[in-house]
């Protein structure tokens, strides 16, 4: 399932009864960048996305997750994951439409090589850790930096800045958790 970020962020945004300007502002990314989001003439990276949405405010998980109607489900598919991101070599696919009134959120994610979260170092209220799969994924974590390889994990507090980035030569694959659902 893929969603429309451009006008599900234009009507987010009008809904909280915010300008392109004034939510630019409080994101700190200029109006043109809101705009073009908003066209779906630019794919923010991760790391903008969640800037833009905590200019709002409202987590990634919500802006995924909007006029799904919720329902208690234990067993998802492969094709029932949701694709949170996919530009640029990375796919987040997140198990499950909701994380409404869930206190963890499940993510399979995917990076070519070269690809990352972007240049924005990612930050949010959650802990989060992981499991490398397959390929090798350098994880930076405040000032640490450490190259994982399959059977590797994570575990670390959101809050500080981090980024993800495959350095190798094939495709890499992690399975993470976080809660709560940030994203």
């Amino acid at each position: 399932m893929e969603v429309d970020i451009g006008p599900r962020l234009r009507r987010l945004r009008e809904m909280h009864g915010l300008s392109q300007r004034e939510l630019a502002k409080r994101a700190g990314v200029s109006n043109a960048t809101i705009s073009l989001i908003e066209q779906n003439r630019a794919s923010p990276s991760v790391g903008s996305l969640k800037k833009v949405l905590d200019g709002i405010p409202v987590t990634m998980a919500d802006f995924f997750s909007a006029d799904e109607p919720a329902r208690e489900q234990v067993f998802f598919s492969a094709d029932a994951f949701v694709e949170m991101a996919g530009e640029g070599g990375l796919s987040l696919r997140r198990v499950g439409r909701q994380t409404a009134g869930r206190s963890m959120e499940i993510l399979h994610e995917r990076y070519a090589p070269g690809a990352d979260t972007g240049p924005t170092l990612l930050r949010h209220e959650a802990e989060e850790g992981g499991v490398v799969i397959r390929g090798r994924v350098e994880v930076t974590v405040g000032d640490q930096r450490h190259v994982l390889g399959p059977g590797d994990a994570y575990y670390f507090d959101s809050r500080l800045p981090h980024r993800f980035r495959n350095t190798g030569t094939e495709e890499a694959e992690i399975v993470s958790a976080t809660t709560p659902p940030t994203f």
